[in-house]
């Protein structure tokens, strides 16, 4: 509940931010159009974002007598969970990592890559499972595209801003207070604002999936030891020629961070750190 609520309100932030920067840019008119192009977006994402993700990764869906163990685990958690099963997929690349796409429970899919089925036992891969199907029954999944849509907006208008002020601005405000470096101003610190709220969405509801995960695999002890090894899989990892490459624009949907952070890391971590989401979870008693 107390996730629930603060991803509430930093989805309700994300909103704020993007209709201040409509009405920054563009007066009444311009909040409306942001809106808008806001509701636009958020459609095509909520019926198209796990096409999309899945093509992104050539994720190939199998079948029980392709990935046996893969759908047993499935099996037998989606019981447990209450839930439709969703469809299964393996994606083609060493690094080690799982994640959830789908609107809702009943149009959702999981993907595990080869390199995460190498590397984990059985019990563990059942920890990663449910933490994921845990994404679908809480509609992470749809929670995180909306989130991504949106900062992906304020971050389009922010780029647009920034030839708006090499060119003279927009005009359509409808006061002059601001001026060129209020301008160039938000054009900057616009999205950094929407990315950190982004982010902040995602790591509140990882958080959630791996309380609940370990409450419907019965397991806690399980996903601990996944993210250790996948935490330490996902650092030495070393791509091939034939791996599908993580994006950044979707780093948020795998069950650890498959992109290697700089010198703000912990500012831009699009996970909590891995070690405090160990300490939680051997800390539960079921």
């Amino acid at each position: 509940m107390k996730n629930m609520l603060k991803t509430t309100v930093l989805l309700a932030a994300l909103t704020g931010l993007l209709v201040l920067i409509g009405d920054y840019f563009g007066g009444t008119g311009g909040m409306i159009i942001a809106f808008l192009f806001a509701v636009i977006l958020n459609f095509g994402s909520y019926w198209y974002s796990d096409k999309i993700v899945l093509k992104m990764y050539r994720a190939k869906e199998v079948s029980p007598a392709e990935a046996p163990n893969l759908h047993r685990i499935v099996d037998g958690l989606v019981m447990k969970a209450g839930i439709p099963k969703p469809k299964v997929y393996i994606v083609q690349t060493a690094m080690p990592n799982a994640f959830a796409t789908g609107r809702d429970p009943k149009h959702a899919a999981v993907a595990a890559t080869t390199g995460i089925l190498e590397l984990l036992s059985y019990e563990e891969m059942e920890g990663v499972l449910a933490h994921e199907l845990a994404h679908v029954k809480n509609r992470d999944t749809l929670i995180s595209a909306i989130a991504a849509t949106l900062a992906g907006v304020v971050t389009m208008i922010a780029n647009w801003a920034q030839w708006a002020a090499i060119f003279g601005g927009f005009g359509g405000r409808d006061d002059d207070n601001g001026g060129i470096v209020g301008l160039i101003a938000m054009a900057i610190v616009a999205p950094i604002a929407a990315t950190l709220i982004q982010l902040a969405i995602s790591r509140s509801r990882e958080f959630a999936a791996d309380e609940e995960g370990a409450r419907i695999s019965r397991k806690p002890w399980a996903l601990a030891d996944a993210l250790e090894k996948l935490e330490y899989g996902n650092s030495h990892y070393r791509p091939r020629v034939s791996d599908v490459q993580a994006k950044e624009s979707s780093a948020h949907m795998f069950i650890v961070n498959p992109l290697k952070g700089g010198t703000i890391q912990s500012l831009f971590m699009t996970h909590p750190v891995t070690d405090e989401r160990v300490k939680r979870l051997r800390a539960m008693r079921l």
